[in-house]
């Protein structure tokens, strides 16, 4: 819960604001300032005061226990235009908070965490369990000390400032090591204990079972991922129990599945109880991975449980990336934060310096030039199958004529693959010509380099009769002159030579252009492959200079 404090008018308004755009995450506090912030501080995860930080500083001071547990604290001044992240910038989420709350008012979010300032990731703001020399580790990276990464486990991080070897390092491990001095020891979520139980059986005995075998087999609590089960056992308050007191979700399965998955040590009981030989060990090999732990059953009489405990190898991450048509404000927040999370960029040479300065240090920048389409998707792939967290980028919206295609053609279920949309160049184009898409459109790519023009044509020709409104991509390059003319020609026979069409050169760059001709008056020498040809269907209209096409409603056909 985040709590909203103000002691002013200006104050007031802006609580108001933050609590209407987040319904369900916000409570106002009211009374007198002191006080409130007082019940806030204890009773809410994050706060949001509208007061001088000062004024903040002198009250929560007292407050203040560590920052592991204290909430996070954002200050927004009198006049709106600053967000600042006061306390708990990592651990508090208030850098975030912070920004979110400057992106819904308007305000410039401040933030001073020194890594956070200088573009280097906080260790406690990986979303992984972490132990150890945090502060020192962290200075060191900051100071631009050689930092040496040891990855017991490989597992996708975003780009951290590491080295072969440096006098102080992070470990990637699950194992039950203790952190070296100068060391921070990172827990991915690389465990799966698999848990069978009897109807009833005591939470601290399923519970004392999974803690024993990860301690007798040196593994780490804190790198469990979840507990894996029968679908049967779902609501067992035993495996439910150990669970949450272990923090992990309860996954479970069907019988018939885990039936099919060969085990070292199958058995007659659980197949009679719940239909499968195996519960414990089928339900952590069920998703793959090396068996660590074989079938162990707890210490009691008669035993009331069982477990195995499974290391899966942590999947690479691809994101697929759109970077809109040109113009940062284009560019989501969301492609943003998957370019900050990625420890390797692919992508063609000139969008890469597009979004270079975004680009978190020691990030990997695999850039190619023009041509190199299906090369970049496979090596973006094949990072993300060495356990990287990857981007791929493109232009506009990376699944309408970029890489998202070749891409996730290649790409199979051994990595997780994410698609982060983009503003497309049609839409760019249209916002700017008007609303040239308000009914049906298509968008037709004129380049045959890869799809016969007998092909295209047969598109073409399709639209023209369904009376689309047609947008083209790759309208005219100098070895591709003749496409274009031939399009045009095409729908010029079911269409008006006063058909409006929007020509948009480099939409929402600095050298933009655009205009609207007619389907007779377009010089088609005038367009090339920076350009969208935009045009209308029979109901296209040119508008106090601008292309609408009517929606088709009714009521806009109804005399006045």
């Amino acid at each position: 819960m985040i709590g909203l404090i103000s002691a002013t008018a200006a104050g007031s308004a802006g609580c108001r604001r933050v609590a209407s755009a987040w319904p369900g995450r916000t409570r106002v506090y009211e009374g007198p300032v002191g006080d409130a912030v007082r019940r806030a501080f204890a009773e809410c995860e994050q706060l949001v005061c509208f007061l001088a930080t000062g004024a903040v500083v002198r009250l929560v001071a007292p407050l203040l226990v560590d920052k592991a547990s204290d909430p996070g604290i954002v200050c927004v001044d009198e006049g709106g235009r600053f967000a600042v992240s006061l306390v708990g910038g990592h651990g508090g989420g208030a850098n975030e908070l912070a920004r979110a709350v400057g992106e819904l008012l308007g305000a410039e979010p401040v933030v001073t965490t020194a890594t956070d300032s200088v573009g280097v990731p906080g260790l406690d703001t990986l979303g992984l369990p972490v132990e150890g020399d945090v502060a020192g580790v962290s200075r060191a990276m900051l100071d631009g000390e050689a930092v040496a990464l040891k990855a017991d486990v490989a597992w996708p991080l975003p780009p951290l400032r590491v080295a072969e070897a440096g006098a102080y390092s992070i470990r990637v491990s699950d194992t039950d090591v203790e952190p070296a001095e100068r060391e921070v020891v990172l827990r991915p979520p690389s465990l799966v204990v698999g848990v069978g139980a009897s109807k009833g059986a005591p939470v601290d005995e399923v519970l004392g079972l999974v803690q024993e075998a990860l301690r007798d087999a040196g593994l780490s609590e804190k790198s469990v991922a979840e507990l894996a089960t029968v679908d049967a056992k779902a609501e067992e308050p035993g495996i439910l129990g150990a669970a949450e007191r272990l923090g992990v979700p309860v996954v479970t399965y069907g019988a018939e599945e885990l039936a099919a998955v060969d085990v070292p040590n199958p058995s007659d009981a659980p197949l009679a109880a719940v239909g499968t030989p195996s519960v414990a060990e089928a339900a952590a090999l069920l998703r793959g991975g090396e068996l660590l732990v074989p079938k162990r059953k707890s210490a009691a009489r008669p035993a009331m449980a069982t477990c195995a405990v499974v290391r899966r190898p942590g999947r690479g991450r691809l994101a697929v990336v759109g970077l809109g048509p040109g113009a940062r404000d284009l560019l989501t927040p969301r492609a943003k934060d998957e370019l900050r999370r990625a420890s390797v960029l692919v992508g063609l040479d000139q969008y890469v310096d597009q979004i270079r300065d975004l680009l978190v240090p020691g990030t990997r920048i695999l850039e190619s030039g023009l041509g190199a389409e299906e090369e970049r998707a496979r090596t973006a792939v094949a990072e993300a199958r060495l356990g990287q967290a990857v981007a791929l980028i493109g232009s506009g919206d990376a699944g309408v004529y970029a890489m998202a295609s070749p891409a996730l053609a290649e790409a199979s279920d051994d990595i997780d693959v994410v698609g982060v949309p983009g503003v497309t160049a049609a839409l760019a184009a249209g916002a700017i010509l008007g609303a040239p898409l308000g009914h049906d459109h298509v968008s037709i790519s004129l380049s045959d380099l890869h799809t016969p023009w007998e092909i295209i044509e047969r598109r073409v020709r399709a639209a023209a009769e369904a009376d689309l409104v047609v947008t083209f991509y790759n309208p005219r390059s100098r070895g591709r002159d003749w496409q274009l003319p031939k399009a045009l020609t095409i729908l010029a026979g079911h269409r008006k030579p006063t058909t409006p069409v929007g020509v948009v050169r480099n939409a929402s760059r600095p050298d933009e252009s655009s205009r609207v001709t007619t389907l007779a008056g377009l010089d088609p020498a005038t367009v090339d492959m920076m350009t969208v040809v935009t045009v209308g269907n029979t109901a296209t209209r040119k508008i106090a200079g601008r292309m609408v096409t009517p929606r088709g409603y009714r009521w806009q056909e109804e005399p006045k």
